[in-house]
């Protein structure tokens, strides 16, 4: 069984995180929300509460399979400044396994320089902080190991790539059908 973390900082985007631990669970990969507070307790950008499954020590301990960072303000900023998290973000890049962003967060990756030479997706607004990459503004982008997509609308079609990369085509195709997903 596949293991990914989605990291989570207080003013997250709550339907990015939620969806794809949703959906990758319902394919049996081992989601977890990993807090990078000091309490397994964080609150999204809308004041709703969530209970992590790990604190970010407990998760840097032993590699995932793959990442995941919502977006939302100030969720995204909060992951930026956050030091053993962009550390552990290179190192993932450098093992060449799944990075994945949504909404506001993959201007994280530009500002680790991650994005040099790939196409990858963000807010609308926000192209100007996808540093080196070529701007798209498709729902979702992989290039590589990096995959991004633009915000919380397009959080099941994200999650259905990740359940994809993660779980196979295949079951990504059934879970389509399972939660009566039109693409």
């Amino acid at each position: 069984m596949k293991t990914v973390y989605i990291f989570l900082a207080e003013g997250f985007e709550e339907m990015e995180a939620v969806t794809p631990l949703d959906l990758l669970r319902r394919v049996g990969v081992n989601a977890k929300f990993v807090s990078t507070g000091s309490t397994l307790q964080v609150k999204g950008a809308h004041n709703i509460l969530y209970t992590a499954d790990l604190l970010f020590d407990e998760a840097a301990e032993a590699m995932a399979d793959g990442i995941v960072l919502p977006g939302g303000m100030p969720g995204t900023l909060n992951l930026l400044a956050h030091q053993g998290l962009c550390g552990l973000i290179q190192n993932y890049n450098n093992a060449r396994k799944p990075v994945c962003a949504i909404c506001a967060a993959p201007l994280i990756l530009g500002e680790l320089n991650l994005l040099t030479g790939k196409t990858a997706t963000i807010y609308p607004g926000m192209e100007n902080k996808l540093i080196g990459a070529t701007p798209s503004k498709n729902q979702v982008c992989v290039d590589g190991n990096i995959i991004t997509s633009r915000g919380p609308g397009t959080a099941i079609p994200f999650s259905l790539k990740l359940a994809e990369i993660f779980a196979g085509k295949e079951a990504a195709e059934k879970l389509t059908a399972d939660i009566v997903y039109q693409i």
